[in-house]
């Protein structure tokens, strides 16, 4: 994102841009885009039901708009209706062939969902969490965060070699992930490989994530004087 688009939401701003996106629809209300980017500016002032009133106008204008289910289903989100996000970013995929960040979101609210309450109801969530995932990737390599979603997908399963190769493909997209480095310090410690937790454990930090203090904890006795 460059500057100039970054700068369009700034506080100082939005309330004009609003202005200016509310003229444009008032002499033409079919335009889903710009309904969309009113919509966007709104959730930027936190005004999430008329945000969603002009995301529902985007898509019914627009109903390919993929990126609107999205923030449909943020809205949700918001609510902690995982169900309505799960929904929403569904519908993104069928609204867009091969929409990764749908399928990512999906796959977040699977895991979500995992309650401990059913094991064969959990695992078959974590399973199609999993799928989408794959699908995810499959449609955007540099799709970071459905490698470190993936990880943890396969470490619900029990299955730290995938989940260690999740995370380091995703820092072979961006070597300064913090999420991936914590993940990794936590599986190599599971896995008794105390100098590599270390690393990736002291590279998350260094990074500003915040790293548990049980985890902090367990790596200290290992380190070298």
């Amino acid at each position: 994102m460059s500057d100039d688009q970054q700068g369009t939401y700034l506080p100082n701003n939005v309330d004009e841009k609003i202005s200016s996106l509310r003229h444009q629809l008032s002499r033409n209300d079919e335009c889903g885009t710009t309904h969309y980017n009113l919509a966007v500016a709104l959730m930027g002032k936190q005004e999430y039901v008329d945000a969603e009133k002009e995301l529902l106008e985007a898509i019914d204008c627009s109903p390919s708009l993929a990126e609107a289910y999205v923030l449909l289903g943020g809205i949700c989100l918001q609510r902690n209706d995982l169900e309505g996000c799960y929904r929403f970013n569904q519908r993104a995929t069928k609204a867009r062939a091969g929409f990764a960040e749908g399928f990512g979101n999906m796959a977040f609210v699977l895991l979500q969902l995992v309650d401990g309450k059913d094991a064969k109801e959990d695992e078959e969530k974590v399973d199609k969490a999993i799928k989408h995932l794959r699908k995810a990737i499959v449609h955007n390599q540099k799709f970071i965060q459905a490698y470190t979603t993936l990880g943890t997908a396969y470490f619900m399963k029990g299955l730290v070699p995938e989940g260690i190769k999740a995370n380091l493909e995703a820092l072979s997209v961006e070597p300064k992930f913090p999420i991936a480095h914590n993940n990794l310090a936590v599986a190599y410690l599971e896995n008794e490989e105390y100098d590599k937790a270390i690393v990736h454990c002291d590279e998350a930090v260094s990074l500003g994530f915040e790293v548990a203090q049980a985890l902090l904890d367990e790596l200290a006795p290992h380190r070298k004087a």
